[in-house]
């Protein structure tokens, strides 16, 4: 009897301590993103088994001995559910970093993890992670390393302003980036139940122009973001201005795309275009897609997909059917 008492006792001072520990977490969650798909480039007509993107991550958050300090962690992997090789990789690094939040004051992390141009997207790309991407015609897609990023807490409930420094780390004499912030991501966003509204900024970031063949260099990006949600109807659209910052590549983006939901079912469409200045080269991306929840963290879907460079005279084409699960434990 008083082994059973002193085992209780330990362990009510265990969840206890583990309570006081731990403001949030660890999470430990994922999503699996698998899809059957017919890719026809033109050349080759092949059928393909794809991981979206599916990813394994933890997160949280610890109280510190600082009233209203918490300590925040996330750890997130890309895994291959097709055949287990990402790159030459089992796990893939994808956004990973440590930080500090207070409520009043905002968070700063750093690490490996998207910029805030990036995030600025929001949920505007319909196809995210398909061969429908955005990322397949537009820049400024980038999940930088050695990044360090500040960002506030909720204004009026609806304001957000995030803020990226990335150093350049060269080491090299008379190298030009070896400065505390050698390139600067920045947004400012606005939400709501009916409108999600974005406009951020990318000085020298490395990354090159989807329609120009330079190869990589240092952007100055230019992205504004806005999204509207009316009963069950939403529609969004994306401009974007990207430009080298020590040459004369520019190219300048646009993307619209939009949805029905008819409870169980998700109709969706997505236009995207993107035109260099200097070769005049055109990218454009057309898709459309059908989605049904399974439950609120579990869907199918099927979708037709169409990447097309005009100057190259090249044409992408994807039919898929797919599941993606989502989880959290």
């Amino acid at each position: 009897m008083k082994k059973c008492l002193s085992m209780l006792v330990f362990g009510g001072v265990a969840v206890t301590s583990m309570n006081a520990l731990a403001a949030d977490g660890p999470v430990l969650y994922g999503k699996a993103n698998v899809s059957y798909e017919n890719q026809d480039d033109g050349n080759s007509d092949t059928w393909k088994l794809q991981s979206n993107a599916s990813r394994l991550g933890v997160k949280g958050a610890l109280n510190t001995d600082l009233e209203g300090l918490e300590a925040i962690y996330k750890a997130e992997f890309e895994i291959s559910i097709d055949d287990g090789d990402k790159d030459g990789q089992t796990f893939s690094q994808r956004n990973i970093y440590g930080g500090f939040k207070q409520a009043n004051l905002g968070a700063l992390i750093a690490g490996k993890f998207d910029t805030p141009l990036k995030s600025a997207q929001g949920k505007v790309d319909q196809f995210n992670d398909l061969q429908a991407d955005i990322k397949n015609i537009m820049a400024g897609e980038n999940r930088t390393s050695n990044i360090v990023q500040y960002s506030s807490p909720r204004l009026f409930d609806a304001v957000g302003v995030s803020v990226a420094v990335i150093p350049g780390e060269e080491q090299s004499a008379g190298a030009e980036n070896d400065g505390p912030a050698d390139a600067v991501s920045s947004s400012f966003t606005f939400e709501n139940d009916r409108f999600y509204g974005s406009i951020a900024y990318d000085s020298d970031i490395e990354d090159s122009l989807e329609a120009d063949s330079s190869g990589d260099s240092r952007l100055n990006i230019l992205r504004t973001v806005g999204k509207v949600r009316l009963s069950n109807f939403e529609i969004g659209a994306v401009y974007q201005l990207a430009e080298e910052s020590d040459g004369p590549g520019e190219d300048t983006s646009y993307l619209v795309g939009g949805a029905v939901n008819l409870e169980r079912w998700k109709i969706k469409a997505q236009y995207g275009l993107t035109e260099a200045e200097t070769t005049n080269e055109e990218l454009t991306l057309l898709a459309l897609g059908l989605d049904y929840k399974l439950a609120s963290k579990s869907k199918v879907y099927a979708y037709v997909s169409q990447v097309e460079a005009d100057l190259a005279d090249s044409e992408d084409s994807t039919f898929g059917v797919g599941f993606e699960h989502k989880f959290s434990m």
